[in-house]
């Protein structure tokens, strides 16, 4: 909240108290909703955009420019008037054609956790809960249902600090972590996609700007579909993933020692002289003795990072990967909220932290990591393994990231690509996100920047 100037009414901006009032101000979305004076220039008409929503059509990223033109913000330098009317949950569900493993378990089928949030006027902001692991998408609707959606109904979309600690404390008795959360990221989602369309500006704007217009990908793949001794198609996929452009690949491991290192030679022969990036990744697959074996093993690879060596909550474990191997440790996908991160960050367990936007409590929630993790000196590289929506919000937050340890060629964030099967991903919205050449452009429209195809809900809802 900005700080009144004596004798400044609550509500009342700085504009106002130097006769500039009546102006709309550029208010910040993550607080109050109150301004300086010179950031009211801007002004908009107080005509509301009350006969898209009379006429029963949800507002359009096509509608922007006369949404972010005729916002409803009342005097005195108030927040716009809007308000949250509707919370539509589609849970959406699709078998795969070919299960695969990760070192948790047998994928057979993708699942998401889809929120649509609607304000009074029609406007429209879509969120995503993670369905982490093998988790069902049923208990994250559950909780937005009958946990969250009584606690935000009636507020203003754009005090979203304010709402992400409302339903923080409303649920803290019962919350705190996993599914809880999550459902909390999907509202928390929704809000910055409705102030990025009020706005007329991109999320990552709203969050202070890019450092970057573009990112790198990653391929994420190299999953198992049979077991062990999936050595040589796994060394193939590597090829298929260069051949696609990708100059960073993250391999899945976690399935033994051994079979590891067989998959992780043959990756390594496949691709020969080429410069590529590797990463690995077994989910938690190991106690630390084990861990800490292949951890030796792999250091002839010079990896990026080696990801989720050992449970989440073991946090000495954590500590102890870091003090006997050079590579730099990289965890956080299966934490939550700035707490969380406190200790896994505070007691110095990695060197690159991973939380993801569906599951850490949304982009709220990782400004406030973002901000730890810069504190201790710790690159944040967000994890994302959903639909178009989450990677719509990991894309905008990537982009707003700043580099842990500057230099004059700093290692940049890196953004997750998962190359695995995903009908939610590659069909869910119109526009899906496209690497070239293993690259990715930051969107500029407002928002998320997603249209969602309500087909494909219709088609996968469960």
């Amino acid at each position: 909240m900005y700080e009144r100037y004596p004798g400044q009414n609550p509500g009342q901006d700085m504009g106002d108290m130097s006769g500039r009032g009546g102006d709309c101000p550029d208010d910040y979305p993550g607080g109050s909703g109150q301004s300086s004076g010179s950031q009211n220039r801007r002004g908009r008409s107080a005509a509301a955009t009350t006969g898209w929503a009379a006429a029963g059509r949800p507002i359009s990223l096509g509608d922007t420019t006369r949404r972010a033109a005729s916002v409803n913000c009342g005097l005195h330098g108030e927040s716009p008037a809007m308000k949250i009317a509707d919370l539509k949950i589609h849970i959406l569900q699709s078998p795969l054609a070919q299960p695969f493993a990760f070192s948790q378990g047998w994928v057979g089928r993708r699942s998401a956790t889809l929120l649509e949030m609607v304000t009074d006027d029609g406007t429209v902001g879509w969120g995503e809960a993670f369905a982490q692991g093998l988790e069902p998408p049923q208990i994250a609707a559950a909780a937005i249902e009958h946990a969250l959606k009584p606690v935000i109904m009636g507020a203003n979309p754009l005090d979203i600090e304010v709402l992400w600690h409302r339903m923080y404390h409303a649920t803290r008795d019962y919350g705190r972590k996993g599914s809880v959360v999550a459902a909390m990221s999907a509202v928390d989602i929704a809000l910055w996609d409705i102030a990025g369309k009020a706005y007329g500006k991109p999320v990552h704007q709203l969050l202070g700007g890019a450092f970057r217009d573009r990112v790198q990908c990653y391929a994420t793949g190299f999953y198992r579909i049979s077991g062990h001794g999936e050595a040589a198609r796994l060394g193939e996929e590597a090829l298929a993933h260069y051949e696609a452009g990708f100059r960073a690949m993250k391999v899945k491991l976690g399935y033994g020692v051994r079979d590891d290192m067989q998959v992780m030679n043959e990756v390594r022969r496949a691709l020969g002289a080429r410069e590529v990036q590797l990463m690995v990744d077994t989910n938690h697959g190991y106690g630390v003795a084990e861990a800490l074996q292949l951890g030796r093993d792999l250091e002839q690879y010079d990896l990026r990072w080696y990801e989720e060596p050992v449970a989440p909550e073991d946090y000495a474990g954590y500590r102890e990967m870091r003090e006997k191997l050079s590579m730099p440790i990289a965890g956080g996908e299966n934490e939550h909220t700035l707490f969380g991160f406190r200790e896994l960050i505070g007691q110095r367990c990695v060197d690159v932290a991973q939380p993801d936007l569906g599951s850490v409590g949304g982009i709220t929630a990782c400004r406030h990591v973002v901000t730890l993790a810069h504190a201790h000196g710790v690159q944040v590289n967000p994890h994302v393994w959903g639909s178009a929506i989450a990677q719509a919000a990991s894309l905008q937050m990537i982009a707003a990231v700043p580099v842990a340890h500057h230099n004059v060629f700093p290692q940049q964030p890196i953004f997750e690509y998962d190359r695995s099967s995903h009908p939610f991903r590659q069909h869910l919205v119109q526009q899906p996100l496209e690497q070239r050449d293993g690259w990715l452009e930051i969107p500029t429209r407002p928002g998320l920047g997603v249209e969602v195809d309500r087909t494909v809900l219709e088609r996968y809802r469960m």
